[in-house]
């Protein structure tokens, strides 16, 4: 194999992927190079849509002229309490992600230091809603509404909740400061709704899906408010999206990781990709990449089912079936460069001859050999593992994972012959709901008139 040319921001290492470490659960040297060049072709159609902008995501790296809007927006935000953000799927997952490396609390919000506070409203559970609306003190809160299509139900419904709770407590003048709507520059409700209440709108791209957007202002203006450097993110980025195109494909990380995914399915039974980074800040990471993968390959029979995991934790919950269940799952371990990192465990704390292995070592001494342990011993049971390292977790190095995972999945479509970019089978739910609803308005009628015809 090659020699890779690596962003410098991460290393990907797919050697136990290969049969010649783990045995007939790996690709054989002759398979894997049929499918690198099967990506080849993948690869020359990338470089040619980014050259004619015809795939416009790929071009968010180097953008600026959008950086205006994202910035005035993240002022008028800027000495407030809270900001509450309403979306769903893409609309939320890839400003979750990004806003992670912001977080320094525990729990669904995120808590950036001397920045608001940021609520991510994501669903309709009415008590998750309530107690989100029960933690906000609406006098000094904000609020963003994203929506691609700007017809999301959930969105819309959520919007329709918060904005007169909104309007009430602080006023008309009042909420249009503190409101922000991203959607499709076409006539939409929440458009339309924007219109009636004056609220600012920043245009969503209609030419990049909500999966593809955690570049764009859907994904880096929450980032912004948390003072994060939106412009790194996008460099981390531009650095990967340009070595993985200027590159052939076995050279290329992101059409290595590909070929791989592809080519264990296909030829070896793998029906399951895990994703388990060792980092807490890429926990969200994990759900953004689910989406990713399912909603873009999950077509025609075709595609491999995700699954998040997050090291240390789940080597006590998951890690069992990983090595004993069904050889059926392909492993991204994402580790960090932990060693020598947090506190240290004194010797003469530990009072204990079964603690004594901990003496003098740090926290992240003990992550550095778990991750590497976990890594090893999958490796050991010949399951196919792909290792990245990352060795400093900051803006430039998850814009740098962002885009080597967008570029490998539609790579992967390709192999696969899937389109990456539509969701068809997702649009039949969303139609069965607006039926449900419309019954459910028909059994009331109903009721209502047996009620009235039997007082009469």
């Amino acid at each position: 194999m090659s020699d890779t040319i690596a962003p410098s921001t991460y290393q990907q290492d797919v050697s136990a992927c290969l049969a010649d470490r783990i045995g007939d659960r790996g690709l054989d040297e002759q398979t894997y190079l049929e499918y690198l060049a099967a990506a080849e072709t993948s690869l020359k159609r990338l470089r040619a849509a980014l050259g004619d902008g015809s795939l416009p995501l790929l071009n968010l790296p180097e953008r600026r002229d959008d950086m205006r809007a994202m910035a005035e927006a993240a002022t008028r935000y800027r000495d407030l309490d809270h900001v509450i953000l309403l979306g769903t799927g893409g609309s939320s997952l890839g400003g979750r992600t990004v806003l992670a490396l912001a977080d320094h609390g525990v729990g669904t919000a995120a808590r950036p230091i001397d920045r608001p506070r940021l609520w991510f409203i994501e669903n309709v559970d009415p008590d998750g809603f309530e107690q989100v609306m029960r933690s906000v003190d609406l006098d000094r809160a904000g609020l963003i509404i994203i929506s691609k299509s700007g017809s999301t139900a959930e969105t819309l419904s959520q919007a329709l909740a918060v904005l007169p709770a909104f309007e009430d407590a602080v006023g008309r003048d009042t909420l249009r400061q503190r409101t922000t709507v991203i959607t499709e520059p076409n006539d939409n409700p929440l458009r339309r709704l924007a219109g009636r209440l004056g609220l600012p709108v920043i245009d969503h791209d209609p030419n990049i899906g909500g999966r593809y957007s955690v570049l764009s202002p859907t994904g880096l203006l929450p980032a912004l408010i948390a003072g994060l450097d939106i412009g790194l993110v996008r460099a981390g980025a531009y650095e990967a999206l340009h070595a993985a195109l200027n590159a052939e494909a076995s050279n290329s990380l992101p059409a290595i990781g590909a070929a791989l995914n592809v080519g264990l399915a296909e030829r070896c039974g793998v029906s399951q990709t895990v994703m388990m980074p060792y980092l807490d800040k890429l926990a969200p990471f994990g759900q953004w990449f689910c989406q990713l993968w399912a909603e873009s390959l999950g077509k025609q029979g075709k595609g491999t089912t995700p699954i998040r995991a997050l090291g240390t934790v789940d080597q006590h919950s998951q890690l069992q079936l990983y090595l004993s269940g069904p050889a059926d799952k392909m492993f991204t371990i994402i580790m960090g460069e932990t060693r020598g990192q947090g506190p240290r465990y004194r010797r003469e704390m530990l009072g204990d001859e079964a603690l004594e292995w901990l003496a003098d070592h740090t926290m992240g001494d003990l992550l550095d050999v778990s991750q590497r342990a976990t890594a090893e011993t999958l490796i050991r049971h010949n399951r196919p593992v792909r290792i990245i390292r990352v060795p400093t977790l900051d803006e430039r190095a998850m814009g740098g994972l962002l885009m080597h995972f967008m570029i490998e999945t539609i790579i992967a479509a390709d192999l696969w012959g899937v389109d990456p970019f539509d969701q068809p089978a997702v649009e039949e739910g969303k139609r069965l709901a607006r039926q449900y609803l419309r019954e459910m308005d028909e059994m009331r009628v109903t009721s209502h008139q047996r009620s009235a015809s039997g007082r009469s």
